[in-house]
């Protein structure tokens, strides 16, 4: 008998590479997911990063990832990762897409996440007709949470919530996604699919990589809806049910496509003249795998929104240092009132002006004076990863209870600008700089005391140095609609300048 050679054997299934080879959720099993045995999320996990591979646009992906049995799509998948708050998935894809038209954008979602909290965004994202794909799993059911009733569930269904079986009186009827959006003029193509069995499975996995494909092509919105096997929750096997999917939810949420605009938009799209510097247009029946983005440039935006170009600022970029580095990650903490919002404004506008990245992110609770309040500012020349800043290399703290909750965060050789007489012993770390002043009395000195953020505000500038003074200005003007708080934030900003200037000199 003759021996076979390595050489003959021909690989036909391997792990998709836009899989991590090593799952680091847990410290053991790093070859398995968290899926249950039979769910459907796994297969369409396979389907994804298949239909990436196949594409080639791993290195531009960006998979954004919901709240529920998906969660981990971060830990799965080896693509740029971005996690939506419940429901806001295609809110923050849209984001994404628009930031950058050149990534493939995939919102990905089961049913108590984008038919319940997520109805809104999912439905303003289709209509605009925004340029990314959505993998809907549909299994009826809350899941991750303990089994409730989701906008899916079907009537007579038993759940958490529904322990005698959905009741439309009571609960209303099965919410259909796919047909509700395909009323829309905007979206490219919505297909429902299944995995009930193996005819199915194969249908699907076609329309996922065809909903890429679209995106590629610059086609517009596509949404696949996947019915998916819950076996866990619906105390059945998972052989069971795969069937319970092909013979009890087929016949509420019928399959195929229920809108598919793709051929007039291609044809659209195949009218365009060729790139400057290509040979020829693409052939007829060749598929034009350009990016194309169906979105207005942001150059257009003024116009489109009616803005006098006289009305923009000019902008004072040019009076940045040449190739000066900046990266600011600053945390401004104080009470509610003390004007810690408008002070991250006035900085992240003024950021925006002089042409840097920029990010501003607020936190607050629900008293509009006297509870906490903190935000996030980062400026940089660099693309901004994420608006959050964990680790800040300036700390703005307004009061002695927000000194103390984030005072240890701050990076070394970093800044602690503290509202106080004097800076608490036990909050002085080796390494990190420290402005203590009585702000709040000295803005007092100035005219009036909510003045005391700007004051602040004036030390953190000259501090850093990172942004010209018309940048200022002309934000502060923006946001500052007053005159007489105009003139006076502009002497507290002064204020601020100096007073650092004199720390230097005592010192």
């Amino acid at each position: 008998m003759p021996t076979e050679t390595a050489a003959e054997y021909v690989v036909a299934q391997a792990r998709a590479r836009s899989f991590y080879e090593r799952y680091e959720r847990k410290e053991d099993l790093q070859h398995q997911t968290h899926f249950c045995p039979g769910c459907g999320h796994g297969v369409v996990h396979k389907m994804i990063a298949k239909a990436i591979d196949d594409l080639g646009v791993q290195d531009r992906t960006i998979m954004v990832g919901p709240v529920g049995c998906g969660v981990f799509t971060y830990y799965y998948f080896d693509v740029g990762n971005v996690q939506a708050a419940h429901g806001r998935a295609p809110a923050v894809a849209t984001a994404m897409k628009r930031s950058r038209p050149e990534s493939i954008v995939i919102s990905y979602q089961g049913d108590g996440d984008l038919s319940a909290i997520g109805s809104a965004e999912i439905l303003h994202a289709a209509n605009r007709g925004e340029n990314i794909t959505v993998i809907f799993v549909n299994n009826a059911i809350y899941s991750m949470t303990g089994g409730q009733a989701a906008p899916t569930t079907l009537l007579g269904m038993k759940s958490t919530t529904t322990p005698n079986g959905r009741n439309a009186a009571t609960d209303g009827y099965p919410l259909h996604v796919s047909e509700l959006l395909s009323t829309l003029q905007a979206p490219a193509y919505i297909e429902r699919v299944g995995l009930g069995d193996n005819k199915q499975i194969a249908q699907t996995a076609r329309a996922i990589k065809r909903g890429l494909e679209n995106q590629v092509r610059g086609l517009g919105f596509s949404l696949i809806e996947v019915l998916s096997p819950c076996p866990t929750i619906w105390k059945l096997t998972p052989v069971e049910a795969q069937h319970w999917v092909r013979d009890v939810m087929e016949k509420e949420f019928r399959l195929g496509v229920f809108c598919d605009r793709t051929k007039e938009r291609t044809e659209k799209a195949d009218l365009r003249p060729a790139d400057p510097g290509s040979s020829s247009h693409p052939s007829v029946g060749t598929p034009d795998l350009r990016p194309v983005t169906p979105n207005p440039a942001l150059e257009e935006l003024p116009r489109i929104l009616g803005v006098a170009e006289e009305d923009l600022p000019e902008g004072n970029a040019a009076a940045l240092a040449d190739n000066k580095a900046i990266d600011l990650e600053v945390r401004i903490a104080g009470f509610g009132g003390q004007g810690v919002l408008l002070f991250g404004e006035v900085l992240a506008e003024a950021g925006l002006d002089a042409g840097l990245e920029v990010s501003w992110l607020p936190s607050y609770g629900p008293e509009m004076r006297s509870g906490t309040s903190n935000c996030h500012v980062r400026l940089s020349r660099q693309s901004i990863d994420s608006p959050l800043v964990t680790a800040p290399n300036v700390l703005v703290a307004m009061n002695e209870p927000s000194l103390r909750k984030f005072d240890k965060s701050v990076r070394a050789d970093g800044w602690v600008i503290y509202n106080g007489q004097e800076f608490p012993a036990d909050c002085v770390r080796d390494g990190v700089h420290v402005l203590a002043l009585p702000f709040t009395e000295l803005a007092d000195e100035l005219g009036d005391k909510r003045a005391a953020n700007m004051v602040m505000l004036g030390a953190l500038l000259e501090i850093a140095g990172a942004l010209p003074q018309a940048s200022i200005d002309d934000a502060l003007r923006r946001l500052v609609k007053n005159p007489r708080w105009v003139e006076l934030d502009e002497r507290a900003l002064a204020r601020g300048r100096e007073l650092y200037r004199e720390s230097l000199v005592e010192v």
